[in-house]
């Protein structure tokens, strides 16, 4: 199989959700960084290929995807050679599918409100929103309960997702503390989840470049 063409930015939270995936299922990917402050994103040749111009996109031998989510469970059903990390049990699929529908609506999005109008506007912070962060963690943290995954006893695509989410919010200094079964649950798919250091931990310090510029 010839690699993927993966369009990336390694500081982004759904970039490393792909990084992460690939990794899990041992699939191949050609690495094309794409700088967005120089406006890669927006050459004719880019935009030729993800019409909304947004990363991470993927070409795998002509078939282009983008949204990370989208791009993670294709890679599963493409791929995978269990349904371990995304099952084909409708039940269980299902729940899979509502924590990664949370990870994008609500985890990630209220971070993504708090955090990116101090990053790339200089905006001061908003109490409000980091009650909103902090609910949603705490969403999660019910979600998890007593399982040792986000979405039951396996690790599975909604960890690979919410695991991202969940470490650029700690790298943003915004207390995990208060919600034991995420810490408990961070600590276990830092342990287990394949390549992840090289897949997060790793293109995470770019994201630090920007925290490090913020008085949080």
């Amino acid at each position: 199989m010839a690699p993927i063409d993966f369009y990336y930015v390694p500081g982004s939270a759904p970039c490393r959700n792909v990084l992460l995936t690939a990794k899990a299922l041992g699939v191949e990917l050609n690495l094309k960084l794409t700088d967005l402050m120089k406006g890669e994103h927006l050459s004719p040749e880019y935009i030729k290929l993800n019409p909304q111009h947004t990363v991470p996109t993927i070409d795998d031998n002509g078939f282009v995807l983008w949204e990370s989510r989208a791009i993670m469970t294709y890679l599963a059903n493409q791929y995978a050679n269990n349904d371990t990390l995304y099952p084909k049990d409708p039940k269980k699929r299902a729940v899979v599918d509502q924590r990664l529908y949370f990870d994008m609506g609500t985890l990630y999005k209220s971070f993504g409100d708090y955090f990116y109008p101090m990053a790339f506007a200089n905006a001061p912070a908003d109490p409000e929103k980091l009650k909103a962060v902090q609910a949603a963690l705490a969403f999660l943290d019910g979600f998890i309960g007593n399982n040792e995954y986000v979405a039951g006893d396996s690790l599975t695509l909604a960890d690979l997702a919410i695991v991202s989410s969940v470490s650029t919010i700690e790298l943003a200094k915004i207390d995990l503390s208060a919600h034991g079964n995420v810490v408990r649950w961070f600590s276990k798919v830092k342990a287990t989840a394949p390549g992840y250091v090289e897949a997060n931990e790793k293109p995470l310090q770019d994201f630090r470049k920007f925290v490090d510029k913020l008085k949080l």
